[in-house]
């Protein structure tokens, strides 16, 4: 899987603990780098989920080194209840999730997914759906706006919203290219050498794919299909996603916080009521080994809770 480089290997295989014999979830695919190190770390069977046909389409030489011990489903996480069952597993050891996007689809133009690169403005996981440029072209200023601080938390929002609306009325935005400098001409340089149209990029994502949403819908997946001392490790890269993930795991283990009158309202997720314990109490961190040879593994938090007793 060239160019695909799992974050905190070590400690999610140390956090999920497979072992022989025992069912697991790897429900976001992606390069296939957490499934094989689960599939090597035991000999134990391997449920791995992605919206992405091509990640499942470049998963089958994985399947067939480990022949009847991976099975790929093509789908959505937050469908994990459903997909599992249709497979005759009614529940599994371990669930582990790697939020966001993947490198493959990072690293390649025509998914539109990067700044980085001129292509078309899509961001479409799954390849089907409005896309990127659907938004960008269709949406009033003031509800574009608000995706751009919600989702992005950019303070510049309303700015770049009227950027990008004036833009399109002269032609529409079609290419990420073209998206990237209607951002930078409204936008002053960042001081911390960010680009700055990260944020913006990011929170168009988060939109296109609904990935709070589904995230929301495959923490309670996770927590329902568990059996008794299963585990769920979840690696967030968006402090959105982390957050939404720590109120989760907080109130599932029976640690809940009050909910701010300041956070997006699909943060307040509805949490299936299960005994469960933490297994981190904070999240843990990359080491700087890891972070200065994989940069992108700089924002990553993982956390883990394991079930102790059927709902």
């Amino acid at each position: 899987m060239s160019g695909h480089v799992p974050v905190m290997l070590a400690e999610v295989l140390a956090a999920l603990a497979p072992r022989e014999g025992g069912i697991y979830v790897d429900g976001t695919f992606g390069g296939g780098g957490y499934a094989r190190a689960i599939l090597e770390a035991a000999p134990c069977t391997l449920h791995a989920i992605d919206r992405d046909p091509d990640a499942i389409a470049r998963g089958a030489a994985l399947r067939d080194a480990f022949a009847g011990r991976l099975h790929l489903h093509e789908g959505r996480f937050g469908d994990m209840g459903t997909l599992l069952a249709e497979a005759s597993v009614p529940a599994v050891d371990g669930v582990v999730l790697d939020l966001g996007v993947s490198s493959f689809q990072i690293d390649q133009a025509e998914r539109g997914f990067s700044f980085r690169f001129d292509g078309p403005l899509d961001m479409r996981m799954e390849k089907a759906g409005p896309s990127a440029a659907d938004l960008v072209n269709r949406l009033p200023e003031a509800d574009l706006a608000n995706v751009l601080w919600e989702l992005g938390e950019e303070r510049h929002s309303r700015r770049i919203a009227r950027a990008i609306v004036a833009a399109r009325r002269e032609a529409p935005i079609e290419t990420t290219g073209r998206l990237v400098q209607v951002i930078h001409s409204v936008m002053p340089r960042d001081p911390s050498g960010m680009d700055s149209a990260t944020r913006s990029f990011q929170a168009l994502r988060l939109k296109v794919n609904d990935e709070l949403g589904e995230v929301e819908r495959g923490l309670a997946a996770a927590a329902k299909l568990l059996a008794p001392g299963g585990r769920l490790v979840v690696v967030a890269f968006h402090s959105l996603e982390d957050r939404l993930v720590k109120r989760f795991m907080q109130a599932a283990a029976g640690r809940a916080p009050g909910a701010s009158r300041h956070t997006p309202a699909a943060m307040h997720a509805p949490v299936t009521r299960a005994g469960f314990r933490l297994v981190t109490n904070n999240a843990q961190r990359p080491g700087d080994a890891e972070t200065s040879a994989n940069p992108r593994a700089r924002s990553a938090r993982l956390r883990a809770l394991e079930k102790l007793e059927e709902a």
